[in-house]
């Protein structure tokens, strides 16, 4: 799938191999056009890092040097890593504001099922005491 006009991609994760790091920056700077990649990690993404940055020194592009200097992964390492990648605590990106205005409607919503669910039973119990008593 190609999508047109995509400046920048961030990725919240970091891909643990350099082709899915391809796969996923491939996305922005098409045919031409220039394009940015912002790429989180944390210490423990570390043992990955080396491989991608190596790719990212190959398409001209600076790398910081303690980068280059991280230790090479073993392959038996590599695969473990692709095969069970880190596991990571759940971000949020949405604004608190944002969360606590849905949380809100969430409420009233509920609260207006239940009442309309309690008037529907009230005209149905009235209903069935008007039959039961003709």
């Amino acid at each position: 799938i190609d999508f047109k006009g995509v400046n920048m991609v961030i990725n919240y994760d970091l891909p643990t191999s350099a082709v899915e790091y391809i796969h996923r920056i491939g996305r922005t700077g098409r045919a031409g056009h220039r394009g940015k990649a912002v790429t989180f990690f944390t210490e423990d993404d570390k043992p990955l890092l080396r491989s991608i940055a190596n790719v990212i020194q190959r398409a001209g592009c600076p790398v910081p040097d303690y980068i280059k200097h991280l230790p090479k992964l073993q392959s038996k390492e590599k695969k473990k890593l692709i095969k069970k990648p880190l596991t990571r605590e759940s971000i949020c990106t949405t604004p608190q504001c944002f969360l606590k205005k849905a949380k809100r409607k969430m409420k009233t919503t509920k609260e207006n099922i239940k009442e309309t669910k309690k008037v529907k039973e009230d005209k149905t119990s009235s209903k069935l005491q008007a039959v039961s008593k003709s």
